[in-house]
C-alpha cells in the first residue's frame, strides 16, 4: 500500500461493517494493549479509545482485540509516546503537544494557539496535507499516527482570582501544557504540565493558582469549580485540539492488511464521535457549573492581543532553528490563513446572526 493510499484510506469506511466470516476465519487472533493519557473518569476522552477498540473487534469478528488501560496501570500518562516508540505497548491514545519537549513540531498534532478550529484541523489533516507531514515526524519515533478525537474549542481555565489585565498573569502558577504554556511563560506566568488526575490536588494544596483542562463536561467531573470559581473563555491556545492514536511501527507493519483497514476506519469513527459527544454534553454542563457558583469571564483584550503577538513570535523563532517545525508551519500557516478568510465570509456571519440578533 502506497503512503498516499494509506493516508487516503484513513478517512474511508467511517462506519465500516464486519469482515466477511470466511475472511475473518483465515486471519490470526491478535491482542494489543493501548495506554491512554486520560483517566477513566473522563468518559468522553478515555471513551474514544474504547470506541476505537470496540469497533476494531466488531469489524474483525473479535479476532483483533485491543485492551485500553488508563494512565498509571501500564505507563504514566505523559509517557505514552515513549512506551509506544519502545514497543512497551503496541498502541497509545494521547495528545501530541504533551511531547513538545522532544520536538516543538508535535504541537501541530494537537493545536497551536490562535490556530485551527476542530473542523479546520480535520480539513488540514485529512485533505490539506497535515497528516502526511506529521507521519514523517512520527516516523522518526517509530510510530504511525492517526487523528483520535477533538474536543472543539476549549474553555480558558479556572482561576482562584480574577484576571483583570495582563499584569495579573505575572507570577501566576498555571497548569497549561504545550505552546500555550510557553506563551504564558513569556507573559510572566509559571506554566506547569500535569496529567488530568494530578490537577485537582495541585489546585487544592495551592501548588497551582489556575488550571485549564478541556471544557464544562470534563471540568465538572474533575471538580475544579469547587476550588477556583473564576471560569475564563476562550481557550485561545486550543481552538480545535486533536488527540491522536499512536501505533508502534513494527507492530503496525506486521498486521494483516484487513486489520490495518479496520484500525483506520475505527480511528476515523472515534475521531468524529468525540467531537459530537462534546458538542452535545458541554452546553448542559456549563449551565450546571454556573448554577453551582462558577463565574464566567472573557479574557481581557490586552491578554488576548499580547498572547496572539507572542504566539506568532514563537512560531517564527522556532521555524528558524527547527527543520521539522519549519516544514509543518509552511503547510499549516497558509492553510490557516485561507481558512480564516473563508470562515469569515461563510461561517462567522451566520453564527453571529444566530447568536447575537434577537
Amino acid at each position: 500500500m502506497s503512503r498516499r493510499d494509506f493516508i487516503k484510506g484513513a478517512t474511508a469506511g467511517l462506519f465500516a461493517g464486519a469482515l466477511p466470516a470466511a475472511m475473518a476465519r483465515d486471519l490470526p487472533e491478535i491482542g494489543w494493549r493501548l495506554a491512554s493519557s486520560f483517566p477513566k473518569s473522563l468518559d468522553t476522552i478515555f471513551g474514544a479509545a474504547e470506541t476505537m477498540a470496540r469497533r476494531v473487534a466488531q469489524i474483525t469478528g473479535g479476532r483483533f482485540k485491543i485492551r485500553v488501560f488508563p494512565p498509571g496501570e501500564l505507563v504514566p500518562g505523559l509517557q505514552v509516546l515513549d512506551a509506544v516508540q519502545a514497543g512497551t505497548v503496541e498502541a497509545g491514545h494521547t495528545a501530541g503537544y504533551y511531547y513538545v519537549g522532544k520536538n516543538m513540531a508535535f504541537a501541530f498534532d494537537t493545536a497551536l494557539p490562535f490556530g485551527l478550529t476542530a473542523r479546520q484541523q480535520n480539513a488540514w489533516m485529512y485533505s490539506g496535507g497535515g497528516l502526511e507531514l506529521l507521519r514523517e515526524l512520527y516516523q522518526e519515533y517509530n510510530i504511525v499516527q492517526f487523528p483520535g478525537g477533538n474536543t472543539g474549542a476549549q474553555m480558558g481555565g479556572w482561576f482562584r482570582r480574577e484576571i483583570k489585565s495582563l499584569a495579573d498573569l505575572r507570577g501566576l502558577k498555571m497548569r497549561i501544557p504545550g505552546l500555550g504554556g510557553k506563551i504564558i511563560s513569556r507573559l510572566g506566568g509559571v506554566p506547569q504540565t500535569l496529567p488530568g488526575p494530578d490537577i485537582y490536588p495541585a489546585l487544592e494544596r495551592g501548588a497551582l493558582d489556575a488550571a485549564e483542562w478541556v471544557g464544562p463536561y470534563d471540568d465538572e467531573k474533575l471538580g475544579f469549580h469547587r476550588i477556583a470559581k473564576h471560569y475564563y473563555y476562550p481557550g485561545w491556545w486550543e481552538g480545535g485540539p486533536q488527540l491522536s492514536f499512536l501505533f508502534n511501527r513494527q507492530k503496525w507493519n506486521a498486521l494483516p492488511e484487513p486489520y490495518q483497514a479496520a484500525l483506520q476506519a475505527a480511528c476515523a469513527e472515534a475521531n468524529t464521535r468525540m467531537l459530537a459527544d462534546y458538542d452535545a454534553k458541554n452546553p448542559p454542563a456549563l449551565m450546571r457549573l454556573v448554577q453551582q457558583g462558577a463565574k464566567l469571564h472573557a479574557y481581557p483584550k490586552d491578554v488576548m492581543l499580547a498572547a496572539r503577538r507572542t504566539a506568532f513570535e514563537i512560531y517564527a523563532e522556532e521555524a528558524k532553528k527547527n527543520p521539522a517545525f519549519k516544514t509543518l508551519y509552511g503547510s499549516w500557516k497558509p492553510f490557516r490563513d485561507a481558512q480564516i478568510q473563508w470562515f469569515k465570509i461563510a461561517e462567522a456571519p451566520y453564527q453571529n446572526f444566530l447568536y447575537y440578533v434577537k
